[in-house]
């Protein structure tokens, strides 16, 4: 692999004009290389081994990138359901960025050749994602600004893509008071590739932050996803994850509550058939005072899928007041799915609110005879009862519009 990554990058970037972003690269390359993909040694990948599942089912990895390859534009499907500004990624190079429904001196847009801040230097996969990336875009909601339309970030694949790694990094700053709600939508028509993506979200004072990821295209793709995000005073962060399109994603969440009175909320739904394995992995550090953070995830798992949710509450010890809730479950559909779950509480504040559960189980046979009874045939009730399990999650989304988005995506009422 190192011989194919040194090759690919020097491709890569042959006719790159900044020597500064060059050696910055190279830097992260041999980090990468160093470290490797993440593996079932490593206790944070101890559940679903990444390196494993790159060999199985991708092979030899492409790390080349024809950043000035032309993309059509005319095959991307846009939702038609709500009006909404734009960030359109095909095949890994980002194409469009519009916010026509945005004042203009309110969302600010910065384009760099390296990278200016260094999150977590000790990750693999993020060293792997600074090292062939060609431009980072930095994206800042004025102060006293609320976006007065969702920004959805279209993911597109199609098949010209195939056994390749592709880097997508964005880094947002929400100055104080502002507000952003974004929506990850992933579209793969392509298959057996890796794609890495990066976000970095610095949330200052009153702040608010409305995430939804959203992959429900099937595809045989292995994805990881990293979520940054720092907090200052009263600010708020609502991720939702939908998981159930790609052969394998994992989808991580770190966030810092640095400020008083700052909350972080987590809900997610795991929607798996065949062989797929997918994971939540969420960190969060109550860093200060009177901090707030809620974590629901729920599994449906059929055949022979497998999902994973490690999740942690860090309290330091300056972290009096923290109210920290996580709970997990699943239902098993078939006798081969899989379900693992590793809660943690790691606590250094003794005047704490912390709570953490996980539990798994079939469905109800005596519900699904009483529905029975009442003139639904089996499939019917076995639906109904799946999604009243699945609604109280989505029933956390604080935005009607895309929680009736989602609804219509899941097909439930």
């Amino acid at each position: 692999m190192e011989k194919k990554a040194k090759i690919d990058f020097d491709k890569t970037f042959k006719n790159y004009s900044s020597k500064e972003g060059i050696s910055f690269r190279e830097e992260y390359l041999n980090k990468f290389l160093e470290k490797g993909f993440p593996n079932r040694q490593m206790e944070n990948w101890k559940f679903l081994d990444l390196q494993q599942i790159i060999n199985k089912n991708i092979g030899e990895l492409n790390f080349y990138n024809d950043f000035n390859k032309e993309n059509d534009l005319k095959k991307i499907e846009f939702i038609k359901e709500f009006e909404h500004n734009k960030i359109i990624f095909i095949n890994g190079k980002l194409e469009e960025i519009d916010f026509k429904f945005e004042e203009k001196d309110k969302v600010q847009i910065i384009r760099e050749l390296k990278k200016s801040k260094n999150i977590i230097d000790n990750e693999a996969l993020l060293s792997l994602n600074n090292a062939f990336n060609n431009i980072f875009y930095n994206i800042t909601v004025k102060s006293n600004y609320e976006l007065k339309k969702p920004l959805i970030v279209y993911h597109n694949t199609n098949d010209e893509l195939k056994y390749s790694n592709i880097n997508l990094q964005l880094n947002f700053l929400l100055e104080k008071n502002s507000s952003l709600k974004i929506i990850d939508l992933f579209n793969d028509t392509s298959e057996k590739n890796f794609i890495n993506i990066f976000y970095n979200f610095d949330l200052k004072q009153d702040a608010i932050l409305k995430n939804f990821k959203l992959d429900n295209s099937s595809n045989k793709n292995v994805k990881y996803s990293f979520n940054n995000i720092d907090q200052e005073t009263n600010s708020i962060s609502e991720t939702f994850i939908l998981s159930c399109g790609s052969e394998f994603i994992k989808n991580e969440i770190n966030c810092n509550l640095n400020g008083n009175f700052s909350s972080a909320f987590v809900n997610g739904i795991f929607y798996l058939e065949k062989q797929k394995q997918h994971e939540i992995r969420t960190k969060i550090n109550h860093m200060t005072e009177n901090t707030k953070s809620y974590q629901l995830i729920k599994s449906v798992l059929d055949d022979e899928s497998k999902s994973v949710y490690q999740g942690k509450i860090y309290v330091d010890s300056n972290a009096q007041k923290t109210d920290g809730y996580q709970l997990s479950k699943a239902i098993l559909l078939n006798e081969n799915t899989e379900f693992n779950a590793k809660p943690e509480l790691e606590i250094y504040a003794d005047d704490v609110k912390c709570s953490h559960g996980s539990a798994s189980g079939n469905l109800d046979e005596n519900s699904i005879f009483y529905l029975r009874s009442r003139g639904l045939n089996y499939k019917e009730a076995r639906s109904l009862l799946i999604n009243g399990f699945l609604l109280e999650v989505i029933e956390k989304i604080t935005d009607t519009q895309i929680k009736n988005f989602i609804k219509n995506i899941l097909g439930l009422k």
